[in-house]
């Protein structure tokens, strides 16, 4: 029999607790993401990996809203998050704090997800884009690469919520 563990069960921190915890040395950039529900799914994800930081740029909604707390469920006090008004400077203080640029996209020369081997003690910082225009094409050139997930059906693109999921999975398993 499986019993289904009560929250009170799962020995989670606190936000108090989680705020002083050492992360994990990403920081996601939200380029222009138009959905304040996928930007609430990046905020919970990111909060479950123990991210360092969200940048939130350009029309990308900021906490808090009524809509990024329902799928964020609390992890918008969590997490550290930065606004910055163009996805440009959002890369430039990712750059000057020593981040490597990742450009999550399908583009020309990039590396296909299971071939990514991410460096332990590496910063990352994985930019994802519109819902509908991806990453903006000014953001992948000032990008160190761009990173693909693979996909086989006919549907050219994932869901912002289910990309942020899928990469920072891998990094993890890839890192631990």
């Amino acid at each position: 029999m499986f019993r289904k563990l009560l929250n009170s069960e799962l020995n989670r921190p606190s936000t108090e607790e989680f705020k002083t915890m050492n992360k994990t040395p990403i920081i996601i950039i939200l380029d222009n993401i138009r959905s304040s529900h996928n930007i609430g799914s990046a905020f919970r994800t990111a909060d479950a990996f123990r991210i360092r930081s969200i940048y939130l740029c350009g029309i990308s909604g900021c906490p808090p809203t009524p809509e990024i707390h329902k799928s964020a469920l609390g992890a918008e006090f969590s997490m550290d998050w930065k606004y910055f008004g163009d996805s440009m400077d959002a890369v430039a203080n990712a750059k000057k704090e020593g981040y490597t640029i990742i450009s999550v996209e399908q583009a020309e020369n990039s590396i296909s997800l299971e071939k990514f081997i991410p460096k332990k003690n590496k910063k990352y910082a994985f930019v994802f884009g519109n819902e509908v225009k991806g990453v903006q094409q000014d953001i992948v050139d000032a990008s160190d690469f761009p990173l693909e997930i693979p996909q086989w059906g006919t549907k050219h693109s994932l869901n912002i919520s289910v990309s942020v999921g899928v990469i920072l999975w891998q990094y993890i398993t890839s890192t631990i």
